[in-house]
């Protein structure tokens, strides 16, 4: 059995590949939408294809699931209402203010971690949360600081950030398997979508898609689905069951530098100093703890007590 020192040593890495996945998601996203998909449909199509994927394991763990207590169907809600505020906020404000709104998470994380759990904000965790914000500040070149939310939105990427860090801390707290945590997660991400497609059909003239373009996409969707979106889902799961929802937040961050990394090669977006500097600090913030926990489990604490500033 895995000691707690080293289940939370996997859980942060485990956080960081979601983050690094999470940050590649926007290249299959524009890709369905060259392939004919528009508007919400590219959003229906990655989370429906990994829900039917895996449907197999939620059929077959239906029952435990179903019989879990009051507590983890909330926190399902909460991620699941999340996660749609998150991804309806682009559709209101400006894609900077959305991630920089919502990735206030960690600030969050680390107060609700500290009010219900009596954790504490160490230094180290201080210095992340400076470098983070400051990176991604400095990525998105706002020189005058956080912005102040200003429309619908806004508001709603803010709340999206809070909900995501309320789910966290709730998770964390849960007594449930992080798989059963994670396939209610597939299931709710698969359900909202066709909710909010089908409230957006009824709502718009826009035309739905001929059934030849959502089958042509599925030879390479599908394959992308098994090695790349099904094992992130189970990666940003798990991290929130194991882990302070702040050093969580921080830890997916690093989906805000490596989309600016791919989308400067990929694409004509500009990468100079500002950017480079602001994913070094992303980078920084996210390795802070994991270096830390490696180190001293290599070397033992007293001798790592340079790194210990908790």
């Amino acid at each position: 059995m895995l000691s707690r020192f080293s289940t939370q040593t996997l859980a942060k890495f485990a956080s960081l590949y979601a983050g690094l996945a999470y940050g590649l998601y926007w290249i299959p996203l524009r890709a369905l939408e060259q392939a004919g998909l528009h508007d919400v449909f590219p959003a229906l199509m990655f989370n429906l294809v990994p829900m039917l994927l895996i449907l197999p394991l939620i059929v077959w763990r239906w029952s435990t699931i179903v019989r879990a207590p009051l507590h983890f169907h909330v926190t399902g809600i909460v991620v699941g209402l999340a996660l749609v505020g998150y991804t309806n906020a682009f559709l209101y404000t400006d894609v900077v203010r959305v991630l920089i709104l919502f990735y206030l998470t960690p600030i969050w994380g680390f107060v609700l971690a500290r009010i219900f759990l009596g954790d504490l904000i160490t230094p180290i965790r201080w210095v992340s949360i400076l470098l983070g914000i400051g990176g991604m500040l400095t990525i998105f070149n706002v020189g005058t600081g956080i912005p102040l939310p200003e429309n619908v939105g806004d508001w709603t990427a803010l709340a999206a950030g809070v909900l995501w860090a309320v789910a966290s801390l709730m998770m964390l707290m849960g007594k449930e398997s992080p798989i059963d945590y994670a396939l209610w997660f597939f299931l709710w991400n698969g359900i909202a979508a066709i909710v909010v497609c089908a409230v957006f059909f009824t709502r718009t003239e826009t035309a739905l898609p001929a059934a030849a373009v959502f089958i042509d996409v599925l030879p390479w969707l599908v394959p992308l689905a098994l090695v790349l979106i099904i094992p992130a889902g189970f990666a940003v799961i798990y991290g929130p069951t194991q882990l302070n929802p702040g050093i969580a937040g921080i830890l997916f961050m690093v989906e805000i530098g490596v989309g600016t990394i791919t989308a400067s090669i990929m694409t004509d977006e500009p990468f100079g100093w500002r950017e480079l500097l602001g994913v070094l600090m992303i980078t920084t913030a996210a390795l802070v703890e994991p270096v830390r926990d490696l180190i001293q489990h290599r070397y033992g604490r007293g001798q790592s007590e340079f790194l210990d500033l908790s």
